[in-house]
């Protein structure tokens, strides 16, 4: 039986090809032959979505009137830069006797491979294969597993209904709210869509949190002790009669002072003493998402432009893995890999020879563990080799980020004795816990990475060694104070920190329900516990909202603009918090075939019908509407010419032609009109000449125009703030 098996990638292909015992396979344009069987690629998805002006050219112009629409059946279109590709992969599924679908093992792989099938009319039997790492044992176990692809087609159907949906919400739910907007005088598109606006939701109510926030006060109560000669400090151990907030702080002034004047300079006695050997292990190897974040703390670098860098090092370097995995784990067989991998990272970064030398591939970290790997792998090194003098320094850096990881996996744990101790001074309890490390492991790669959230080390532990305090020993208070402290709201968000939010936006959701289906999407991904988005589409959504300008950048934060706030204001619940995308998986779960996709968005559509009904029948003003001071009877309008800076005109420009330069968003006030002279005059036409200034190039320059222009064009030299009427500009 002649068979085709068509990848979601071109790595993919070489790597089936390797598994039919064909390294390379005889490659011809857009496949590979491998004995009896050919070996073809995608470029992930090759189809798209009808847009509606395409169903009909009335929907090119948007009307309020038109709204809902929706398109059963839909109809798909083969991307414009994938035509080649397509045509070469229906020649071939006409050539063969099965096709074997060997997309990615998940939903989006499953569907890439069986639109492209049903698009073509295949009638070929049809089977799967599941392949998640390349490594060739993996490969070959995999190529002996061949299932009937129909046993998968509940994940087809999964991904073809979020598909389908997020285009019908989408573009229903942003010309609505455009539309309504536009009315009230905004000039501009109220993009919504099932993930951005909740992800805008959450930036939203995090600033309104953090200038809501009334500061309250409460006291950290500490002492020192010197037990037989060892001195160290002890914080305060509440208990139940206290008074306390909500966050068990001692909120009596009165009380902490207290306890400061109970206990100084009394005799304390320790009654616990323990000290334990613990372990730390290696931090895993990045996900896409951990690399965004690691590059926008250290470098600055927006999610976007790390996904970009990714794709270079990974396409036309071939210096790492899939860039875009949500995976931080790696399989077991890849721990075979390791020598090999610690070459090419020692051939293509010198710069760690010296750790590299020191690593032991005989060792097999945490991250080695096939059962946490998911549809990919972690990202790291390839052993591809390349010139490191070639790459960019964006390049380099993301390279060197991503090999550090790989190679601590080779390092031992970072080994430490943790003593914890309890002294009791005149019936109040105190604690304090040293660590003591005995090998630094694994952090030696990262002794230089001191605000990296991951490795930080117990900011309140002791530096001293406690390991010699012995229990039931006795000793003094020596000094005591009570610290008063401020409450602070949860930070504004940065780019770092929200990408990590989106992998855990379950927690602010409100329906217990919707909250458990949320958590139980993401059972068994590692590192997501109910999220939004995926590794590959958060950072363009973050990057939308800021192009759009409904979140702005101040310094390292995230701060809601105007627009973002009156568009979150305007909106239902249901679309700026996490529930749309739980309520969709709970019924995409018993989605098994087409007709069911079909009635998904069926229902799908009463929703969105009676949330478009509601946009009709709303008053939306999404910006502060400004009257015209020129005519005072139409709004100003915020313009922005391609490639200019903003300004403010009147809404009715052709009769008033009043404007107004923006001042951050509002409209400033207008140039004064110059002064025309009654001293110095027109020598053509007799009238005051106004002083004007000019550019040429990057340098400004003076002179005299006259002010009946356009009429008289005739304009002077500046002399030292006068005409020079011997020369003419």
């Amino acid at each position: 039986m002649r068979r085709l098996f068509i990848a979601e990638k071109p790595e993919l292909a070489e790597a089936i090809c390797a598994g039919l015992g064909n390294k390379t396979g005889s490659k011809s344009d857009g496949y590979y032959t491998c004995g009896n069987d050919i070996v073809t690629w995608c470029y992930g998805h090759m189809l798209r979505l009808s847009d509606p002006e395409e169903y009909d050219q009335k929907y090119s112009k948007w009307n309020l009137d038109d709204l809902p629409f929706s398109f059963i059946p839909w109809q798909k279109m083969i991307s414009d830069d994938k035509q080649k590709q397509v045509k070469i992969i229906f020649n071939l599924v006409n050539s063969v006797d099965a096709v074997v679908n060997a997309g990615d093992p998940d939903d989006e792989g499953q569907l890439l491979v069986d639109e492209l099938l049903e698009f073509c009319g295949n009638t070929k039997p049809v089977y799967r294969v599941l392949i998640n790492d390349f490594n060739l044992k993996l490969v070959q176990k995999a190529l002996a597993n061949i299932r009937p692809n129909s046993e998968f087609q509940f994940m087809s159907a999964a991904a073809e209904a979020r598909s389908v949906g997020d285009q019908l919400y989408g573009y229903n739910m942003t010309r609505g709210y455009t539309l309504k907007a536009r009315s009230s005088g905004f000039d501009g598109v109220l993009s919504v869509g099932r993930v951005q606006t909740p992800i805008l939701g959450l930036v939203v109510r995090r600033c309104r949190e953090f200038k809501a926030h009334k500061q309250a006060f409460y006291y950290n109560v500490s002492a020192r002790f010197d037990i037989t000669g060892c001195q160290f400090n002890g914080r305060y151990q509440i208990i139940d009669t206290d008074q306390v907030d909500d966050k068990k702080r001692l909120i009596s002034a009165e009380q902490a002072q207290k306890i400061v004047d109970d206990v100084k300079g009394k005799q304390a006695k320790v009654i616990s003493a323990k000290t334990t050997q613990k372990e730390t292990p290696p931090v895993l190897p990045y996900n896409l998402l951990k690399l965004q974040a690691d590059a926008s703390r250290k470098y600055g670098y927006k999610p976007d432009k790390v996904k970009e860098i990714t794709q270079a090092l990974r396409e036309k370097h071939q210096l790492i893995t899939y860039n875009r995995s949500d995976c931080e784990y790696l399989s077991d067989e890849q721990h075979e890999d390791a020598p090999g991998v610690l070459a090419a990272i020692l051939e293509t970064a010198p710069i760690f020879a010296q750790v590299i030398q020191k690593a032991d591939p005989v060792i097999k970290s945490r991250a080695f563990n096939s059962s946490k790997v998911s549809a990919h792998h972690a990202i790291i090194p390839t052993e591809g080799t390349a010139d490191f003098s070639r790459l960019s320094e964006a390049e380099q850096r993301i390279y060197l980020l991503i090999a550090r990881a790989y190679i601590a996996q080779f390092f031992p744990n970072m080994k430490y004795d943790e003593t914890e101790i309890y002294v009791e001074c005149e019936q109040h309890k105190f604690k304090t816990v040293s660590n003591v490390v005995t090998d630094l492991g694994w952090k030696k790669l990262y002794k230089n990475d001191a605000d990296n959230d991951d490795i930080k080390e117990n900011d309140e532990a002791e530096s001293v060694d406690l390991r010699q305090v012995q229990n039931n020993s006795f000793g003094v208070c020596i000094d005591a104070s009570s610290e008063k402290k401020a409450t602070k709201p949860q930070p504004l968000y940065t780019i770092a920190t929200l990408l990590k939010d989106l992998t855990r936006v379950a927690k602010y959701v409100r329906d217990p329900e919707l909250k458990k289906i949320l958590v139980e999407k993401d059972k068994g991904k590692e590192g997501e516990n109910g999220g939004i988005g995926t590794p590959a589409t958060r950072d363009s959504i973050i990057a939308g909202l800021l192009n759009r300008g409904f979140i702005v950048e101040e310094g390292k934060n995230l701060i809601a603009s105007e627009v973002g706030e009156k568009l979150y204001d305007a909106l239902p619940d249901s679309a700026k918090f996490p529930d749309m995308t739980a309520i969709w998986h709970d019924q995409q779960k018993t989605l098994k075939n087409k007709d069911d996709v079909v009635n998904f968005v069926r229902g799908l559509m009463e929703f969105i019908s009676t949330e478009i009904e509601a946009v009709k029948n709303s008053s939306l003003s999404v910006v502060k509407q400004h009257e015209c001071p020129g005519c005072k009877m139409y709004y100003l309008k915020r313009i922005t010419p391609k490639g200019k800076d903003a300004f403010w005109a009147c809404s009715d420009r052709d009769n008033c032609g009043y404007t107004a330069p923006d001042a951050g968003g509002l409209p400033g006030k207008p140039k004064p009109k110059p002064a025309v002279s009654a001293q110095h005059k027109c020598k053509t036409c007799g009238k005051g000449l106004i002083r004007r200034t000019g550019k040429k190039g990057k340098v400004s320059y003076a002179f005299w125009g006259c002010s009946g222009f356009p009429e008289c064009k005739e304009s002077y030299k500046d002399d030292k703030g006068k005409p020079n009427y011997t020369s003419s500009t």
